[in-house]
């Protein structure tokens, strides 16, 4: 079963580094690295449904860890603003089309609503502290921000992955049927990286 496997690989990984292991995933998740949080998330959940991660622990830890990488991203813009970004993203398969978009997103609506509101969007969550350090925005609401929208979409993350350990049995008896899923969703996943990383970067932006 493809899903029993990744299930048990994604636990053991995260059993083997503990909370600190955890909150580096989600540190490197807000950064630009292509870490997305509903690969790591759910899967703190089904330790938390074992009894073997505090459920408190499990979310403080991880939100330090989206804060910290959000603080990062932060202050390579605030410091170093796009050229910089750019030089340092490449190595972290930065897209460039997509931090691009998330700019002109923060930028007609920048402010402490939007930052919080783009933790709970795919893709923007990723680069909207970079724009928030190029724009200067105030470190103190930049923090408050990043906390509580992370905190609360980890959480949920965590929560829909302690309901799903809860009906694993019921996974499991439709194995098949979910084996095609996830391999319909790798494929799509895969087409969507290579065309990503095969789309030309857009032109330069108004006023940047």
């Amino acid at each position: 079963m493809i899903t029993e496997h990744i299930s048990n690989l994604a636990v053991r990984i995260l059993e083997t580094t503990g909370y600190a292991g955890a909150a580096a995933l989600m540190g490197l998740e807000s950064m630009i690295a292509p870490v997305p949080s509903e690969a790591v998330m759910p899967f703190v959940g089904f330790l938390v449904a074992d009894g073997k991660w505090n459920l408190w622990l499990a979310i403080l830890s991880t939100s330090i860890g989206s804060v910290a990488g959000s603080a990062l991203s932060y202050l390579m813009g605030y410091y170093g603003g796009r050229p910089f970004v750019l030089k340092v993203g490449k190595y972290l398969l930065l897209n460039q089309h997509d931090l691009e978009w998330t700019e002109r997103f923060f930028h007609r609506r920048a402010g402490v609503w939007t930052l919080f509101l783009s933790r709970f969007i795919p893709v923007v969550r990723h680069f909207i502290s970079i724009p928030a350090g190029t724009g200067r925005m105030p470190m103190g609401p930049f923090l408050v921000a990043t906390f509580v929208g992370a905190t609360l979409w980890n959480t949920f993350l965590l929560l829909c992955g302690m309901k799903l350990r809860e009906h694993w049995p019921v996974v499991q008896k439709y194995s098949h049927q979910v084996d095609i899923g996830v391999v319909i969703l790798l494929v799509i996943g895969a087409v969507w990286f290579y065309r990503t990383k095969k789309r030309p970067p857009a032109g330069p932006l108004a006023g940047s």
